[in-house]
């Protein structure tokens, strides 16, 4: 049964229920166990302590409580314990005072010697002594009053009484732990005895059935005595066995830690105790504790809201098998699995499912910020520098959250999304992320937006918007980036962020590219015959590169507009065009011999070097808008991108930053001699026609930037520069 205690070992509250039951169990223990011995008389002292039987006994019962039985699914706190037998063969044997003292002295040393708190010692010694007292009242109606010196023998006639004085045992002794359980979880005493009601009665027919034969034993010779531990050592044994089998079958041979079998038993019990209040703790289904000893369990935290289930894969794992050998990936994986087990709370699981992918179930958890604070505390213990076979790296991992019953209703759909989190953090090396439908491609919402976006293509409900890049130096324009934007008919205008990724990972990502480089060269067309010979620039996803029709379609695209390939500039991020597959490259190459001016996102959030940004064929650099927005209140972001500005101007590359949004940094981004910018300082996102007219002033100005009156002052342009790109 549980422990009504929990596995803090702390006292109860004074003066709650639960408090008064202790307190008045261990008081009528206490008062039971001094009536009984003032009845032993000189004689039973002289038999007691002349006898060696009763030694051995008393060895036995402390062993028993001690060194409890420890079935499959069982800990050394919840197996069953063998004291049980040789405590009431005392009791029948030679009467209530000596197997009450030795039963409590055996529950004493035990919860010394694991250190359990003096309440539950107490307790444990009090439940003991009234079980045994309600088993020597039955004695004592039908007549019998054995003691050390005047033993009882039971025939076999006596079966039936020894029957009862079994059941006044057990359901003393089952009685006092459900009261306690019940007043801990503050349910009814029938609902906590229900719990493993079955197991128990088993268990205690075994146990007190081997009793009356210990008892013929102990009467013939104590040499007889040990004999009758044969079998308890045989049950041991094979429990053992058992174990060892299980623990194999449910732990990971190569760092020892639970894997997917035990994580879905473990997770699928902290839904069911998260699911109906006061529910068992987790394990397997509870034995009984220890022949009846109560306070040895941990109980639930009731003010739990959530389960938490974390997907955790190590960042270029695949680089340290590959460089440095299986044997050494194996010793990280084991030095992995170590910091992670020392990184969680207690109580909560670290599981390895394969390869470098690890698992942690928070079977309580308040929220997700309190989720994510042990996440971060996962990914710390990880960054510490490792030093294997001579070399020393660091490591990084990837965390993805799901919580129950936030994002699932059970651990294949937790796994499934806490999965989707981990490559999102992966993907976007945020490191961190919790599950969102919004990201999920197999979610109902995903899969309406979806279909959303593909009757969005028929109906040409995708529009662009155009903001300005302009020269730091003397205010000219040199550019305009084209943002994609969607008109639903429902959820009104809805950025690119809020679609794409859903469009990412399927065939209509091409469609769509397809159509925005339609609409761009489309517009570009419009501009350059009205002679404003601006430049359009627009973003291209990794995906985007693998299409090897996608630098014809451009091609076709300039030809039949009759367009010069200047006119049109694709954006590419960083991790994407220094990452890039093999067949990427051939479509960076095609798209670079037709002439297309390339530009590099987002520098400064991948891990681009000066050798690869050499290689590059990119004629532009864009500063992303994170290092941007802090320049002016972090001296760290503005030597990052004071470097940045001079590293590209050596490569002789061209330099914008992104998401400047006032003077301030305008001011200072020029003076670090940085080429242009775009941002809310100098216009927000125009569609076509505000856009063209923007156009027409700065050519009437002489080629320099114009500001319209209101400009990007609608209600769906109301968004930073960065955001929004395709």
């Amino acid at each position: 049964m549980k422990d009504p205690n929990n596995t803090r070992n702390t006292s109860p509250r004074r003066g709650s229920p639960l408090w008064i039951f202790f307190a008045a169990s261990i008081g009528l223990g206490a008062a039971a166990g001094a009536m009984a011995l003032t009845g032993v008389a000189r004689a039973d002292l002289d038999a007691l302590f002349g006898n060696p039987v009763f030694w051995i006994l008393g060895a036995f019962i402390v062993v028993g409580e001690m060194r409890p039985i420890i079935a499959p699914g069982l800990t050394e706190t919840s197996g069953a314990t063998t004291s049980t037998t040789f405590s009431i063969a005392a009791l029948l044997y030679a009467g209530l005072p000596v197997a009450a003292t030795l039963q409590a002295a055996a529950a004493v040393t035990c919860g010394v010697f694991r250190g359990r708190s003096p309440h539950r010692i107490a307790f444990n010694a009090a439940q003991y002594i009234l079980s045994l007292g309600a088993s020597a009242l039955v004695l004592k109606v039908f007549g019998i009053h054995p003691s050390p010196a005047a033993p009882w023998v039971p025939g076999g006639r006596d079966l039936p009484l020894i029957a009862l004085v079994g059941v006044a045992y057990f359901v003393t002794n089952v009685t006092l732990v459900g009261s306690a359980i019940a007043l801990h979880e503050r349910i009814t005493l029938v609902r906590a005895l229900r719990w493993d009601l079955p197991y128990q009665i088993l268990v205690h027919l075994a146990l007190l059935g081997l009793a009356p034969l210990m008892v013929i034993a102990m009467d013939r010779s104590a040499a007889f005595v040990p004999l009758i531990v044969l079998p308890f050592i045989a049950v041991y044994l094979n429990a053992s066995v058992s174990v060892r089998r299980e623990h194999q079958a449910l732990h990971d041979g190569l760092t020892g830690l639970p894997n997917r079998k035990l994580l879905i038993t473990r997770t699928e019990e902290a839904i069911a105790h998260l699911g109906r209040p006061a529910a068992r703790p987790l394990g397997r289904p509870a034995p009984p504790p220890s022949g009846g000893s109560l306070l040895r369990r941990g109980g639930g935290d009731e003010t739990a809201q959530r389960v938490g289930l974390f997907l955790l894969d190590l960042d270029r794992f695949k680089e340290v098998n590959d460089t440095l050998g299986h044997p050494t990936g194996d010793r990280l994986l084991q030095l992995v699995a170590h910091r992670l087990t020392h990184s969680v709370r207690p109580g909560d699981l670290v599981a390895r499912l394969g390869g470098d992918e690890f698992a942690v179930l928070l079977p309580t958890v308040r929220d997700e910020a309190a989720a994510r604070e042990v996440a971060a505390r996962l990914r710390a213990a990880l960054s510490e520098p490792v030093r294997l076979d001579g070399v020393s790296f660091d490591l990084e991992g990837s965390v993805g959250i799901a919580l129950y019953p936030d994002h699932a209703p059970d651990f294949e759909l937790l796994l499934q999304r806490a999965d989707v989190a981990m490559y999102h953090a992966k993907g976007s090396r945020t490191g961190v992320e919790v599950y969102s439908p919004d990201r999920d491609r197999n979610s109902p919402a995903r899969l309406g937006l979806l279909g959303d976006l593909r009757r969005a293509l028929d109906r040409g409900e995708l529009e662009l918007r155009y903001q300005p890049k302009i020269a730091l130096r003397d205010g000219r324009l040199v550019g305009m980036e084209a943002l994609l934007r969607w008109r639903h008919p429902e959820r009104g205008v809805l950025g690119p962020e809020e679609f794409l990724p859903v469009a990412a990972q399927t065939y209509l990502m091409r469609a769509i590219t397809h159509e925005v480089v339609d609409m761009v060269l489309a517009q570009a067309e419009a501009w350059w015959r009205e002679g404003l010979t601006v430049q359009v620039s627009v973003n291209v996803s990794g995906r985007d590169l693998l299409d090897a029709n996608l630098a014809e379609t451009i091609a076709e695209g300039l030809v039949a507009r009759d367009l010069p390939a200047a006119a049109l500039q694709l954006e590419i991020t960083e991790r994407v065009l220094t990452g890039e597959p093999a067949s990427g490259s051939g479509t960076v190459a095609a798209l670079t011999d037709l002439g297309v001016a390339l530009s590099l996102d987002d520098f400064g959030t991948g891990y681009s070097s000066l050798v690869r940004l050499k290689r590059l064929p990119i004629e532009e650099v864009k500063i992303d808008s994170s290092f941007v927005r802090r320049l002016t209140a972090s001296p760290d972001d503005a030597v990052i991108v004071r470097s940045v500005v001079e590293l590209v101007a050596t490569l002789g590359l061209r330099s914008v930053a992104e998401g400047v949004e006032d003077g301030q940094t305008a001011a200072l981004l020029r003076e670090m001699g940085c080429d242009a910018a775009q941002g809310w300082h100098f216009a927000r996102p125009m569609d076509a026609a505000r856009a063209t007219a923007y156009l027409r002033q700065g050519m009437r100005a002489g080629g320099t930037a114009g500001r319209l009156p209101g400009d990007g002052d609608t209600p769906l342009d109301d968004r930073p520069a960065s955001v929004g790109r395709q």
